[in-house]
């Protein structure tokens, strides 16, 4: 068994914002709220990164259309003596998913790590 971070991406849609920076700052913490009444306070939440069609560089993840934006969320969650990246991947997916109905999930990475080391990935050191 094995411990492994699970690196996921979400698709959130916010409604009556009027700027993206407006629109990520609910998605962030309505994702939050969500996650802490189900307990998992334990799961990070960030906005996620875009790169520029034009340039490459990243942006934050957010698109406004309509007083209505789309913003990617990256969510991060160890998860502790799975069998394998695959089970990993379907714990956190199952956890996550049961706190956030209706909001798309996709396993971005999953990266295998021992107890007494670092976490190999993190979104801050990217």
């Amino acid at each position: 068994m094995s411990n492994y971070l699970v690196v996921m991406e979400a698709a959130w849609l916010v409604r009556d914002v009027e700027t993206v920076d407006d629109a990520i700052g609910v998605a962030v913490s309505e994702a939050g709220k969500r996650l802490n009444e189900k307990g998992l306070e334990y799961v990070d939440v960030e906005v996620g990164l875009a790169d520029c069609p034009a340039c490459g560089e990243p942006f934050d993840a957010g698109f406004l259309a309509a007083s209505t934006s789309l913003v990617g969320l990256v969510l991060e969650m160890k998860v502790f003596n799975a069998e394998s990246e695959e089970h990993a991947a379907r714990i956190a997916k199952s956890e996550v998913g049961g706190a956030l109905r209706d909001v798309p999930l996709e396993v971005i990475e999953t990266v295998e790590y021992e107890e007494d080391e670092e976490v190999p990935f993190s979104r801050e050191e990217a």
